[in-house]
């Protein structure tokens, strides 16, 4: 493996990547920097990560200078939106993400292309109205959908009955959806500080969504829709089988195959998990045209994310067409916009 002191993967390979998990935040827009930067201070309360201090105030030309560095061509903005009820503050806070996402592609149309955030979801018709607002009018490539929203005994998964407008609108429109994992706790604190709940919470509450979505059948429903899981779905490739057998002892209505081939259909990204215990995998387990590139900047340093680029590029070295795919052919292919 290479560690992130090496050659740059982008003088070691001359691949134009494209980066399917490319975080931003609102701060070129209406918000000052001081609010930016008291939001990211609760959520490091919240969830115990520190945003890298050389990322914030975020800026379109900070995270060129990163892809320019990971041999990145361009990037998928986009922002998940978890919370509990779709009021009008939130509302317009999500409309003014979109706002941002789409004015940092407008500067740069070559380098960004966005996943438009939607309100929570619990309020259907004002999450379909901004779909259509993202999706219609401002150009978003597809949308970005938090893994659980509400709290508790009324926390609602993906598969959620109380989603299936949302699900169908986007169906009948044969979207793409980002699915991010929720920070959400567990019952107990994060371990310690090195541990925080992006790194312990975040990838299994991505399979427990993707579960939800398979166990349910609304998956299985959802013939037009393309979902991509991020950071290689979590913990879903490694328990997927655990379902299977378990789910189908329990009753639901589909077969152990049926399950698992529900679980092969998402797509599935390599932020943080570009790894080749990780990539093996996804290799066995998906199909080759269903593993996609991603690298979580700025939510993390660019040293990070060029650790995992780097390991990916390895990964692949000796199978370069391959590794071209999964970089860079297999997003144009579901994204044909970003070519």
């Amino acid at each position: 493996m290479t560690d992130s002191t090496a050659t740059s993967p982008a003088t070691r390979d001359a691949t134009d990547r494209i980066d399917l998990h490319h975080h931003y935040f609102q701060q070129f827009g209406d918000a000052p920097a001081s609010d930016v930067t008291a939001a990211l201070a609760a959520v490091a309360r919240s969830t115990g990560w520190r945003m890298p201090a050389e990322n914030v105030p975020w800026s379109p030309e900070k995270s060129i200078a990163a892809m320019d560095r990971l041999g990145v061509r361009r990037a998928v903005l986009s922002v998940p939106q978890g919370g509990n009820e779709a009021d009008a503050d939130h509302r317009r806070a999500v409309r003014l993400l979109n706002d941002t996402a789409h004015a940092a592609v407008a500067r740069h149309p070559e380098r960004f292309a966005f996943f438009a955030s939607v309100p929570v979801p619990l309020d259907p018709q004002a999450a379909i109205d901004e779909i259509a607002r993202g999706l219609d009018e401002l150009g978003a490539v597809g949308v970005t959908l938090t893994t659980s929203y509400g709290e508790g005994d009324d926390a609602h998964y993906l598969g959620s009955d109380v989603f299936d407008p949302v699900w169908e609108d986007l169906d009948r429109r044969g979207a793409v959806v980002f699915v991010h994992g929720d920070q959400t706790p567990n019952r107990n604190r994060w371990p310690n500080r090195f541990l925080p709940l992006p790194v312990t919470e975040v990838p299994n509450e991505t399979y427990k969504a993707a579960a939800d979505l398979v166990t349910t059948g609304k998956k299985r429903a959802l013939t037009n829709t393309r979902i991509v899981l991020s950071h290689s779905g979590g913990s879903t490739p490694f328990l997927a089988a655990r379902v299977a057998g378990l789910s189908r002892y329990l009753g639901t209505a589909l077969s152990e195959t049926e399950l698992i081939d529900d679980f092969r259909s998402f797509y599935y990204e390599t932020a943080l998990s570009g790894f080749e215990t990780n990539l093996a995998v996804l290799e066995s387990f998906v199909p080759a045209d269903h593993i996609l590139f991603g690298t979580d900047f700025p939510a993390v340093p660019v040293e990070t994310a060029a650790w995992y680029t780097a390991n990916v590029a390895d990964f692949y070295a000796t199978r370069p067409e391959r590794h071209r795919a999964v970089v860079r052919d297999n997003a144009v292919a579901l994204l044909p916009a970003l070519a």
